[in-house]
């Protein structure tokens, strides 16, 4: 049985319920899976040592990974470097095929590039406009970055990109890992 951690950081929910739905899969397939919001393994602390597996994932916001994630990973570099991990991240934009993989994820790409820490595998996500639940200034943004990339501009409407059997795939592919 493999002991499996799930670090995420969510803004609006996403990341969190995906972040479930991995360890569901990795505790149906008879693993243990902890699930764990940055902020608290940040503040309560967590020993990354007793963990066979790590997985990370983090939302997209306006074209950037949340600082305090970023800041844990390159903190924990030692750590996570010496146990098989895999990050995702979660951004509208992987709503494209072309764009739901490292090469063409330009976030992905850019975390790659210039962040010290380096997963050991990257997956991209679809995430979720839900225009209903985004505060005045949000949704305008976030409106207007669907008109440039031709999403769904409806201000009345919440549009679910993520493939769930994608994201099944990728907590059963991530057993294999170690």
């Amino acid at each position: 049985m493999k002991n499996v951690l799930i670090i995420y950081w969510s803004h609006d929910g996403r990341t969190a319920r995906i972040s479930r739905r991995i360890c569901e899969v990795i505790e149906a397939e008879g693993h243990k899976a902890t699930m764990m919001h940055v902020m608290e393994a940040e503040r309560e602390g967590v020993d990354l040592d007793s963990y066979d597996i790590i997985l990370l994932g983090c939302a997209i916001r306006y074209g950037e990974f949340n600082k305090q994630f970023v800041n844990f990973v390159n903190k924990n570099k030692a750590k996570l470097d010496a146990k098989p991990n895999s990050m995702f991240n979660i951004t509208a934009i992987a709503r494209n095929p072309e764009k739901a993989t490292v090469a063409g994820n330009v976030y992905a790409r850019k975390f790659m590039e210039n962040n010290p820490w380096k997963p050991h595998e990257m997956k991209c996500f679809a995430g979720k406009v839900d225009y209903p639940n985004c505060g005045p200034v949000d949704g305008f943004l976030i409106r207007l970055i669907m008109m440039m990339t031709k999403g769904p501009t409806d201000k009345h409407s919440v549009n679910d990109f993520t493939n769930w059997d994608d994201v099944e795939a990728y907590a059963r592919h991530c057993l294999t890992l170690a």
